[in-house]
């Protein structure tokens, strides 16, 4: 069907001024040519109709559970980073960890945190080229530039992330602290309270 569609439109848009031509449209009742052309729907509608009709008479696509979601999710986020990476620049450890939960078949929660984990080490241990998009490592010295503008915007994004999937119940509340306790709170040497007042919380 959706080659006779795609076909049939083909044909729409290659006839002249768009008006479909007698050798594809017949007149079986007689009537004149000017009432028979009025009366006759557009092939753009006759397509349109084509299709509707198509789209009704197909098996609604089974919804996703939220766990195939998370593993989709979790594909994506693997093939995204590793096509960024630039010519030998290996993936942080959390990647393989993250395909590793995937492939064992983890439940949502390790995943998410997984996820979360890798999530927080692209953003800590990469460069970004602004124009290609392709990561190289790092050398930024974090606990020197707590100052800069981009650095508190970094992980303010992080640690909200965190919060909200800890918040939704994503995640398990110790773990997200585990996980802001060690990747991000430790980068910047400060407390635990010293980090909140320094993101304004």
């Amino acid at each position: 069907m959706k080659y006779q569609t795609a076909t049939l439109l083909s044909i729409y848009l290659l006839s002249s001024n768009n008006v479909i031509t007698q050798a594809f449209v017949t007149n079986p009742f007689g009537v004149s040519s000017q009432a028979f052309a009025s009366a006759t729907p557009s092939l753009s509608t006759r397509v349109f109709m084509l299709e509707s009709d198509f789209a009704s008479a197909m098996p609604e696509k089974p919804k996703q559970t939220k766990k195939e979601k998370l593993i989709e999710q979790a594909t994506n986020f693997i093939v995204d980073i590793e096509n960024k990476l630039a010519d030998g620049v290996e993936a942080v450890p959390e990647l393989e960890a993250l395909r590793q939960a995937r492939d064992d078949d983890a439940d949502e929660k390790t995943l998410a945190a997984k996820m979360y984990e890798l999530m927080i080490e692209q953003g800590m241990c990469y460069d970004q080229d602004q124009d290609t998009g392709m990561l190289t490592p790092t050398n930024f010295d974090i606990k020197n530039n707590l100052d800069i503008p981009e650095v508190k915007s970094e992980f303010a994004h992080l640690y909200k992330y965190g919060m909200n999937i800890c918040m939704s119940g994503i995640v398990d509340v110790d773990d997200v602290k585990n996980i802001v306790k060690k990747r991000l709170i430790a980068r910047t040497g400060l407390t635990p309270e010293e980090f909140d007042k320094w993101l304004g919380y």
